[in-house]
C-alpha cells in the first residue's frame, strides 16, 4: 500500500522525540570555543558500486553543520544503488546513460559534504555542494580528503556559499543544474521560508524542470509547517521510507518536489 504524506507527517507527541531531536548547538555557536578543544570524528562511508570509501571528517564542537545526520546516509545509500535493482531515484539519473555531458547537481545545506561527495564519486557527476560561509572550510576539507576517488571516477565537487533566501547568493551559484538534494534541511523553523524561497529560486524560476530530493527525519511536530506551506507551491510526493532503527518511532522519509506548471 502507498505511504501518503498525511501518514508520515501525522501527530507525533513532541515530549517523545527521537534522540536525534537533541540538538547540540546552533550552527555559529559554541561554547567558549577559544579555549575548547576542536574535536574531531573520522566516518568512513564503503561505496559498494565503485568499490571505494570516502573518508569524512565531522567537528560536532563547532554546531550541527559539522556533524554527520540519518538521512544523509539514507540517501546515499539510495544513490549506491541507482544502477543495481530499480530504485526510487533511477528514473530522476537516465539522462546520464543518454546524454555525453555528466549530471550537474546542486546540493543545499551540505553540512560536512558527504552526500555531495558521495554522489560525485557514485555519479561521476558535477556537485555544487553549498552552505554558510562558516562552513565551508570544512566542506573543503572533505572535498580535498576524497580527491583521489573522485578523479578515478570523473567526479568533481565546487564548494561555494549560499544562503537560503538570498538572491545574490543564488544567482551567483546559477540555476544550470539537473537535479538538486537535500537531507536534513528541515529542523530550525525560522528557516522554513528561506528554504521554501530558495526551492522557489530554482524549482519555478528557471525554463528547465528540476526536481528537489529531500531525505528528512522527522523531529519536531512543527515540521508540518514547512510541508504544508511547500505543498501551496510544489507537487510533493514519497518516494522512499526506511523503517525506524535504534528504537526510533520514525524512519527517514525522502521526498520529491517538483514545481507546479
Amino acid at each position: 500500500m502507498t505511504t501518503t504524506i498525511a501518514e508520515i507527517e501525522g501527530d507525533i507527541d513532541k515530549d517523545n522525540l527521537n534522540p536525534f531531536s537533541m540538538l547540540l548547538l546552533q550552527d555559529g555557536q559554541d561554547k567558549d570555543a577559544n579555549h575548547a578543544p576542536q574535536q574531531q570524528q573520522q566516518q568512513v562511508y564503503f561505496l559498494q558500486s565503485i568499490n571505494s570509501n570516502i573518508v569524512i571528517r565531522q567537528l560536532p564542537s563547532q554546531g550541527l553543520s559539522f556533524q554527520l545526520w540519518p538521512a544523509a546516509t539514507i540517501l546515499i545509500t539510495l544513490l549506491d544503488n541507482i544502477r543495481g535493482a530499480s530504485t526510487p531515484l533511477s528514473d530522476l539519473f537516465k539522462r546520464q546513460e543518454k546524454e555525453d555531458s555528466p549530471l550537474r547537481i546542486l546540493e543545499l545545506g551540505s553540512g560536512t559534504g558527504v552526500v555531495g561527495i558521495a554522489a560525485a564519486a557514485i555519479l561521476g557527476a558535477k556537485i555544487t555542494v553549498t552552505d554558510l560561509p562558516h562552513v565551508l572550510p570544512n566542506i573543503q576539507f572533505n572535498v580535498d580528503a576524497n580527491s583521489k576517488v573522485l578523479e578515478q571516477q570523473s567526479g568533481v565537487v565546487d564548494v561555494a556559499a549560499l544562503s537560503w533566501g538570498e538572491r545574490q547568493d543564488m544567482e551567483a551559484v546559477g540555476r544550470d543544474y539537473d537535479l538538486i538534494l537535500g537531507s536534513d534541511v528541515v529542523y530550525h523553523d525560522h528557516l522554513y521560508d528561506p528554504l521554501i524561497k530558495t526551492l522557489k529560486f530554482y524549482l519555478l524560476g528557471g525554463e528547465k524542470k528540476i526536481a528537489f530530493v529531500m531525505a528528512h527525519l522527522r523531529r519536531w511536530k512543527k515540521e508540518s509547517v514547512f510541508f504544508k506551506r511547500a505543498k501551496k507551491l510544489f507537487d510533493v510526493q514519497i518516494i522512499h521510507t526506511e523503517p525506524p532503527s535504534n528504537g526510533s518511532r520514525i524512519g527517514v522519509v525522502v521526498y520529491l518536489f517538483t514545481g507546479k506548471r
